[in-house]
């Protein structure tokens, strides 16, 4: 106990992992949106008099390419930049398809309960049978290249984690004194979404989008590292492995480069998934 005869306030924990992912994501979505600014050479234009050039090699006509070229000519610089767009902006898009109705059925659910929670119930494990990664690959090769096949197979597979993290949650908030006592007071439902349901499932709601961001990342660059996803001459991270790998013993920097880009990519948001906010 204090001097003052009060106890004392726990300092807040630091996390730092957390933060770190943060720094590390807004620095790859900073490099994405800035690259076009960096090189405004075209991600598909080839050159064959720089095939394979080091990073930071002299072009014949002066322009130099920092990040090197790959087997065709392509500025790495220009294709990294295009490729993370796409990969960002895909999870990003796929999150939020996936994320709003698979909360708010998840809500439905918890809410109503009966007929109407195991309907919903039934139709998640009906998704459930196939495993995910099947389905995405199912999807694309029957649609082979494409971009809105791919990402509503991702979609399709993440809306399951929201539906189940935000039904069990809200069954637990719905059935607390707390929610009894507002009903008994008069509040109605937005009332009880607001301050009841809501603060309790955005930091749920928030990891799950998190790991959903990685999961589909991954998903669309192991796609691409199998062929069945998109096509070239797209800057796609995956793609580009499978392209650079006949070159690895000549050029294994140029390799190194979505790998790594992947990597930094999963890293961070796995390392954001662990926020908590209060």
């Amino acid at each position: 106990m204090s001097l003052s005869g009060t106890l004392p306030i726990a300092a807040e924990p630091r996390r730092p992992l957390p933060r770190l992912g943060a720094a590390l994501l807004l620095a790859l979505v900073a490099f994405a949106a800035l690259t076009p600014l960096l090189s405004s050479v075209d991600p598909g234009r080839q050159d064959y008099g720089a095939i394979l050039a080091n990073p930071g090699a002299d072009h014949p006509f002066g322009a130099d390419h920092p990040f090197g070229t790959d087997h065709l000519g392509r500025d790495m610089l220009a294709r990294l930049g295009a490729a993370l767009r796409l990969s960002l902006g895909l999870a990003l898009l796929s999150v939020v398809t996936a994320g709003i109705p698979g909360t708010l059925l998840g809500i439905l659910a918890a809410w109503r309960g009966g007929w109407t929670d195991r309907a919903l119930s039934i139709v998640c494990d009906i998704v459930l049978s196939l495993p995910g990664l099947l389905l995405v690959l199912l999807v694309s090769a029957i649609f082979p290249g494409s971009f809105a096949a791919i990402y509503g197979s991702i979609s399709l597979v993440l809306w399951i984690e929201y539906f189940r993290m935000s039904r069990a949650t809200a069954r637990a908030i719905l059935a607390s004194p707390a929610v009894e006592a507002s009903r008994l007071l008069g509040f109605g439902q937005a009332y009880i979404v607001r301050h009841h349901l809501w603060p309790e499932l955005s930091p749920v709601l928030f990891t799950v989008a998190a790991f959903g961001a990685a999961t589909a990342i991954m998903a669309v660059a192991a796609l691409g590292f199998v062929s069945v996803g998109l096509r070239p001459p797209t800057a796609e991270l995956g793609l580009m492995m499978t392209e650079l790998m006949p070159y690895y013993a000549e050029a294994p920097w140029i390799l190194l480069q979505p790998i790594l880009a992947v990597f930094l990519l999963v890293l961070s948001l796995n390392l954001l998934a662990g926020y908590r906010s209060r």
